[in-house]
């Protein structure tokens, strides 16, 4: 699975790269800026997704470091707070 993640992610940029490209460099406005925008948007969540995913799988395999953040069970309210 994290291999297929891996590979949906590299498509995605790809998508996000090329179609953005595509938008940038279009002439006018007009059918096709709009489906290339919304290319590049979509490619740019899904990479966003993806990637997120595979830190997390990363993380929780030990292949990468833990962020340096404070656990959430080890956040606590004080006294009289709420």
């Amino acid at each position: 699975m994290p291999k297929l993640i891996a590979i949906l992610n590299v498509v995605a940029w790809a998508g996000f790269w090329a179609f953005g490209y595509i938008a940038l460099t279009s002439d006018g406005g007009g059918a096709n800026l709009a489906v290339a925008v919304i290319l590049a948007a979509l490619g740019a969540a899904v990479g966003i997704v993806a990637w997120l995913w595979l830190v997390r799988y990363s993380e929780a395999t030990g292949n990468a470091r833990r962020s340096n953040q404070v656990l959430r069970e080890h956040h606590r309210m004080p006294e009289g707070e709420a």
